[in-house]
């Protein structure tokens, strides 16, 4: 799988317009792009999605564990003709005081993959070698192939630049200029996401491929691309992830055709009965939120409900005004319900049918926007009022990566499960926890957290479940169960 990792010295140097960009301007080439990002960010794969027509996916060494970054890379990319990997922050950082982890760097070890790095040039001439020496010998085992250089001002400055990258021994594949009327639009948490600005994110993707494709050397970024060694690892997949002694069992019964993928039967999941419905073998149908005011989301978890045996359909709580028909399990994501709380609280049926389901015992798991929308307001204006709590804009930023502990028996998870996740949010719930807690912190800091109550899990705290599958497997049977 030709590959690149695209990074930077430091955020803010143009990593998603280059990366964005480059997905672009192969894609119009035909080729089929696989595109992924470093870290938990989820707006940025929004926009990796437009440039490809394929789900955006995170590789997060901190959630997921190193030895997982490989396998889901090559499950995301089977298939394609190229993978591009946006970094996150710059390439050494990672979480605080955990040496590489989670960093770009450490991914792009994991994946044997040649780096690319985006220099904003727009303060600088000759120290841009030393800089760029500075981040290609810091750690040998990153193999930095080449420099893309950003913001450049005019003729003059790039030559400057070129001669010194040239007198450092290190590759220029690309140079742009300045060129705001790219630029994607942000707020208080970044970029806006493609959902919420869809026919101006095409625009603003097309005007990156054409930046991209007249500053970039598409053919030396793909050569660059093509000297990957091969990975030494079975791709991730979730039917493998939830069942693994039935699935190595349907490979020895039915194994790979000659040249082939191996053979595989799902007769032994659903003999399990496992996402089934006991009383009449329908799948569970599990909607999950969708639209401009529920962006966040990871493709895999969807992907392992289905593996489940569940039926994953999507809705808008800012336009539908009723559950899918057959709803039995509920996934509100992250996203931005604070910047639609008016249209969320207008939206009255679904909040009453939401109520309703939470009331009648139904699965509901709850993350970041989730947890406020199931609150009883939202900046003062009602919400579903599930949750006996209250939810409000706040100036100050809570950002970080969590260790974390069930506290109480979920449909997620049984007390005293143990997962890693990350906190993004600018907003505060009163109180802060129920009466049953969904997790407690122990590392960065100790504290409680959330809400579970009958079937309800909501909590600020984004997970992904590929780092611990079994949390899908136990909310698809709690829909099952649920009628």
């Amino acid at each position: 799988m030709p590959r690149l990792v695209i990074a930077a010295p430091s955020s803010g140097s143009g990593k998603t317009t280059v990366a964005t960009g480059l997905m672009a301007a192969f894609s119009e080439r035909g080729l089929a792009v696989s595109p992924h990002k470093a870290g938990p960010d989820y707006i940025d794969p929004g926009y990796h999605a437009l440039a490809t027509g394929r789900p955006g996916r995170n590789l997060d060494s901190f959630m997921c564990g190193a030895e997982l970054i490989a396998p889901l890379f090559a499950h995301g990319a089977a298939g394609c003709d190229l993978a591009i990997v946006e970094g996150v922050m710059g390439l050494y950082d990672g979480a605080a005081g955990r040496g590489e982890l989670a960093s770009t760097a450490q991914v792009a070890k994991l994946l044997r993959a040649p780096v690319v790095l985006v220099v904003d040039a727009s303060s600088q001439s000759r120290s841009v070698a030393a800089l760029v020496h500075g981040f290609a010998s810091f750690d040998p085992q990153v193999r930095l192939g080449g420099v893309i250089l950003n913001k450049v001002g005019s003729d003059r400055h790039e030559v400057m630049l070129r001669e010194a990258l040239e007198e450092a021994g290190m590759p220029v594949l690309g140079v742009l200029r300045r060129a705001p009327q790219v630029a994607a639009p942000s707020r208080h948490l970044g970029l806006v996401p493609v959902a919420e600005r869809r026919r101006d994110a095409v625009a603003s993707v097309a005007a990156l491929a054409d930046q991209v494709r007249a500053g970039c050397d598409l053919d030396a970024l793909m050569a660059l691309a093509r000297t990957a060694p091969a990975l030494s690892c079975e791709a991730w997949a979730p039917e493998q992830a939830l069942f693994p002694r039935l699935e190595d069992a349907a490979r020895r019964q039915n194994p790979a055709p000659s040249g082939g993928p191996p053979g595989r039967s799902l007769g032994e999941f659903e003999a399990r009965g496992l996402g089934r419905s006991p009383s009449n073998g329908a799948a569970p149908v599990i909607a999950i939120a969708g639209g401009p005011a529920f962006t966040f989301s990871y493709a895999e978890h969807a992907e392992l409900l289905r593996a489940a045996g569940a039926e994953v359909v999507t809705f808008d709580p800012l336009r539908d005004e009723a559950l899918p028909e057959g709803t039995t399990g509920l996934v509100i994501g992250g996203g931005f319900p604070e910047v639609y709380a008016p249209e969320l609280s207008a939206n009255e049926p679904l909040r009453k049918a939401v109520a309703a389901f939470a009331a009648a015992g139904g699965p509901v798991a709850a993350e970041c926007a989730g947890l406020l929308y199931l609150a009883r307001s939202l900046d003062g204006k009602p919400m579903c009022g599930v949750l006996d709590a209250d939810a409000r804009m706040s100036e100050r930023l809570t950002l970080g990566y969590r260790e974390a502990v069930a506290v109480s028996d979920s449909v997620l998870a049984p007390a005293g499960t143990r997962l890693r996740g990350h906190e993004f949010h600018r907003t505060v719930i009163e109180p802060g926890a129920g009466p049953a807690p969904a997790w407690g912190f122990t590392h960065p800091e100790r504290r409680v957290e959330g809400f579970v109550q009958h079937g309800v899990h909501a909590s600020y705290l984004h997970t992904h479940w590929a780092a611990e599958p079994s949390v899908a497997l136990r909310f698809a049977e709690a829909a099952a169960a649920h009628r």
